[in-house]
């Protein structure tokens, strides 16, 4: 006996009233999704921003180290960025950051500035009331004379560098000792972690 082929007589597709539910859906998921990754990215910014630092502090120690010379970090928070150097120039001073192409006659190997992630990270300590060391320094640096250098050993300055967002809840310092040990620790409104 031969049998018919009955999905000949169903056309498929999507009916109207399934687009629209699912139209619907969608845009009820996005409602609630997009608010809570707008609330999200500043934090994300950061993150990355204090992982950024973290790994130019590495990057700095290891290259004195290699090059048997001194590295250095050389804040400028009046611009929000920082440069890394491998030479502080005919002065022999690391400081002096205020021009536009970057610090005095040091040789910069790479300036990082903080607008370039788009979210307001910024040096800063936000609702934080107590430092991690001796204080947040005048520019929310603890580092002498703003910079943090690192020699031939690996070892050098200690202090801090504190970086928060415009929300200003969550704040991270990035540091080290004076054994050359780079460590970040987080302030979530409670302590540190």
């Amino acid at each position: 006996m031969l049998r018919k082929n009955c999905s000949k007589n169903f056309k498929t597709g999507f009916t109207l009233i399934e687009l629209m539910v699912a139209i619907a859906i969608i845009g009820i998921m996005s409602g609630i999704a997009i608010p809570n990754i707008i609330g999200w990215l500043p934090d994300y910014r950061l993150r990355n921003a204090e992982r950024g630092l973290f790994g130019d502090m590495q990057f700095a120690k290891l290259r004195a180290v290699k090059s048997n010379s001194d590295w250095a970090i050389v804040f400028d928070t009046t611009n929000n960025r920082y440069f890394v150097c491998s030479d502080k120039g005919a002065d022999d001073n690391w400081s002096g950051t205020n021009d536009l192409t970057g610090s005095g006659d040091n040789t910069i190997y790479k300036i990082i500035s903080f607008t370039d992630y788009k979210s307001g990270v910024t040096y800063g300590h936000g609702t934080l009331a107590t430092p991690v060391g001796s204080g947040f320094g005048a520019h929310n640096v603890s580092y002498v004379s703003e910079n943090v250098t690192f020699n031939s050993r690996g070892t050098g300055k200690s202090g801090y560098v504190y970086l928060t967002n415009s929300k200003g809840k969550l704040v991270y310092a990035i540091g080290t000792n004076s054994t050359g040990i780079i460590t970040t620790k987080i302030w979530k409104g409670s302590g540190w972690i």
